[in-house]
């Protein structure tokens, strides 16, 4: 038996943020309603066209959940949403504050008839303070909270190739449910979750915050490479290129000694400590040429050295990784219009297993939903032949 088997999770969501919190929860057993609109249902579906009939970020935050339309500003609408959020034990939202309020989904209008129910918000920075109006979406947050400013090379700065704050929203989203599912079995009482993107990637950014705070100072952007550690990056070889993270003396020593047959480098004074490392980084990397190395190569004598290492690899080689394949991460998803191999959760456990559910096509749900809300076939009849398309 799957933790959270029993849970209905009904979620007003779109995009990344919270359907991917979601799907975290689903993974978990939940049954996760998804409320989209009719006609076009959430936008994610069609940022790309790399999943059957679904786009990849799509494919990947609605594994296992069940899609119903409904049509908020349809008069009966209220009457849906009565139910299921009567039937429901979370109820999470990511429609702007305005809209949620609107439609009776706010926290505090649905708490006021259900103090039992957890009830979770996501707005882009919070509802109160300058940036309280502001549209976000992910790339405009990592503007926002620094992170462009700290990627890239030199004086080129860019997005993190990933929507790390929608992600660092659904991550934190999910264990605060968790954590409120957990007050509830003991106290009986819900609890209203409400967080920003903005503030999810600032927790993330606490490092790089704390770093300039102290020295007065961002650290300065250096691509690939470590920007307070040397040598740390990426190194080409003649195939490719191979990942250096040399933290500590021991292994500057046994990079130099045994892997380059330099002993001698490792007492050169520009390359004594780390700080030395750092400041002459462009000498060091002169003298670390591996250009004539294999990549295979120079990675079998760094591992024989215990010098940590990888191999860089394009994100195309990812679902054939020698390692997910030997440890059999890789898992055919049924998808519309088709299927699309992807990964197992990355945490196992002794005590439930991972069977992914379908992701659905818009609405393949609505008739089995409003079936389980008590509505009768001439009722559910009725109301698909009003509701647009």
């Amino acid at each position: 038996m799957k933790p959270l088997e029993g849970v209905l999770v009904v979620s007003f969501e779109q995009a990344v943020a919270v359907p991917y919190a979601t799907r975290l929860l689903a993974d978990l057993g939940a049954r996760v309603v998804k409320v989209e609109r009719p006609g076009v249902g959430d936008f994610a579906r069609h940022y790309d066209a790399a999943c059957g009939e679904v786009s990849s970020y799509f494919a990947w935050t609605n594994v296992g959940k069940e899609s119903m339309t409904l049509d908020l500003a349809d008069d009966r609408a209220g009457e849906v949403v009565a139910r299921l959020v009567a039937a429901a034990d979370v109820v999470l939202c990511n429609l702007s504050p305005g809209a949620a309020r609107r439609h009776g989904l706010d926290a505090d209008t649905l708490r006021a008839g259900r103090p039992d129910l957890v009830v979770g918000e996501l707005s882009g920075y919070g509802e109160d303070g300058p940036y309280g109006g502001r549209k976000a979406f992910d790339a405009l947050i990592q503007s926002e909270a620094g992170l462009v400013e700290l990627t890239g090379d030199g004086d080129v700065t860019a997005r993190a190739g990933i929507s790390v704050a929608d992600i660092a929203a659904g991550v934190q989203l999910h264990s605060a449910v968790l954590a409120a599912l957990l007050a509830k079995a003991r106290t009986g009482q819900g609890a209203t979750l409400r967080l920003s993107l903005f503030e999810a990637l600032a927790e993330w950014m606490h490092q790089p915050m704390l770093y300039a705070a102290g020295t007065g100072a961002a650290a300065p952007r250096s691509g690939a490479h470590h920007p307070s550690i040397a040598p740390y990056g990426p190194f080409p070889c003649r195939d490719g290129a191979v990942h250096l993270a040399v933290q500590n003396d021991p292994q500057w020593r046994r990079l130099c000694a045994e892997v380059l047959d330099r002993a001698a480098l490792a007492d050169d004074p520009r390359f004594g400590t780390v700080a030395d490392r750092v400041r002459h980084r462009a000498e060091l990397h002169a003298e670390l040429d591996f250009r004539t190395w294999a990549a295979a190569d120079l990675l079998a004598a760094l591992d024989a050295a215990d010098v940590p290492a990888a191999r860089t690899r394009a994100v195309t080689e990812l679902l054939d990784h020698p390692q997910l394949v030997a440890r059999d991460r890789r898992h055919d998803v049924a998808v519309p219009g088709g299927s699309a191999v992807m990964l197992r959760p990355p945490v196992d456990s002794d005590t439930w297993g991972w069977t992914p559910g379908a992701v659905p096509a818009r609405g393949e749900h609505t008739e089995h939903v409003l079936r389980t809300l008590g509505y009768t076939a001439e009722e559910i009849a009725a109301f698909r032949d009003d509701s647009p398309r």
